[in-house]
């Protein structure tokens, strides 16, 4: 089995062959059809959202005009909807498919992408109707709670080999830490329990698989290239982490500078190993979005608070940067949906 977890969790990111980052062929692999679409597709969304959270934080704290923030906000709204429908037809024409990826022991997890994309659009769409993303809100928290639960059973089960200790582990928890990143202002009573609930699911799940995803690094083989920008994902806990501390305590703290230092630290770790010719693009690459957009605005509220010039101006040019990025992702990934490799056999 020394393969089987890169085997899986490639199928799982890129189901068809790719170029590589400079080139992506114009020939189909193999016939398109939706039983091949993704889950891990939306991550598009969580980074699309998250950018525009990062460009609402900068309206809101330099007066910049809100346009970036509506448009961005929206576009993400879009895609969502899109990959629902996409996903959804899925289900109903390939049940067996759909049940296979939530089962498998890898795969399984990035349906936890699909809870945070509910979380982060409760807090777009909150912005223009507080209902519409309160009852968003409140969907996508049972939805990451009832994920957590069942990821932690199926772990707990045994059986799991080390090689299958994998970023996309880490999923779950991250996911848990996004309700109180995005439920702060939840009018309900019993919302503020149910945000310490998920603080210390997702606190204490981020740092046990953090842990054993670490140690399967070190001592297994490397990570297959496809499955590269994924390591990105190891950023996310302590850059979302920061969020949900300084949303439940109210301050940026030392606690919280630790959090995001160490966060950049990792970055500036991986981000050699992640942006690479040699890693082929696919639906993969869409992993890196979230945890560099939970860095941008970890680091725009941190340097807020912070009376040093530098730090906002960092702030502000991994803003643009992540724009930039993201873009280009979008781009690419429209590129391999109409010349029929996104969805190939």
């Amino acid at each position: 089995m020394k393969n089987d977890a890169n085997a899986s969790l490639q199928q799982a990111l890129m189901p068809a062959p790719s170029s590589t980052l400079g080139t992506v062929s114009a020939r189909p692999v193999g016939g398109a059809s939706i039983k091949n679409l993704p889950v891990s597709l939306f991550a598009a969304v969580m980074g699309l959202s998250g950018l525009s959270m990062g460009w609402r934080f900068v309206h809101t704290e330099y007066g910049v005009p809100r346009v970036m923030s509506d448009a961005i906000g929206l576009f993400a709204t879009f895609v969502f909807v899109v990959l629902l429908v996409g996903y959804g037809a899925k289900l109903l024409r390939h049940p067996a498919a759909v049940k296979a990826e939530f089962n498998h022991p890898i795969a399984g997890n990035f349906f936890g992408t699909i809870a945070i994309a509910l979380l982060l659009q409760s807090a777009v769409l909150g912005t223009y109707e507080s209902a519409l993303g309160r009852a968003v809100w409140v969907v996508g928290t049972v939805a990451t709670l009832l994920l957590a639960a069942h990821v932690v059973s199926r772990l707990l089960g045994g059986n799991c080999h080390p090689a299958h200790a994998v970023p996309a582990w880490i999923i779950p928890g991250v996911a848990a830490l996004d309700i109180p990143v995005t439920g702060s202002h939840m009018p309900m009573a019993w919302a503020g329990e149910v945000l310490l609930l998920s603080a210390a699911v997702g606190s204490v799940l981020a740092l046990v698989l953090f842990t054993m995803i670490v140690t399967r690094l070190i001592q297994h083989e490397p990570l297959a290239p496809a499955m590269t920008p994924s390591l990105l994902i190891l950023v996310a806990p302590f850059e979302v982490g920061l969020a949900a501390y300084v949303n439940l305590t109210g301050r940026v703290d030392l606690f919280a500078g630790l959090l995001f230092y160490f966060g950049v630290f990792l970055f500036v770790v991986l981000a050699p190993k992640v942006f690479r010719r040699s890693v082929p693009f696919g639906a993969g690459w869409w992993a890196i979005s979230f945890p560099l957009a939970a860095m941008v605005n970890a680091g725009l509220k941190y340097a807020s608070v912070r009376e040093v010039v530098p730090l906002k101006i960092v702030a502000g040019a991994f803003l643009f940067a992540l724009t930039a990025a993201l873009f280009v992702l979008t781009v690419r990934t429209v590129r391999v949906l109409f010349n029929g490799r996104l969805l190939a056999s």
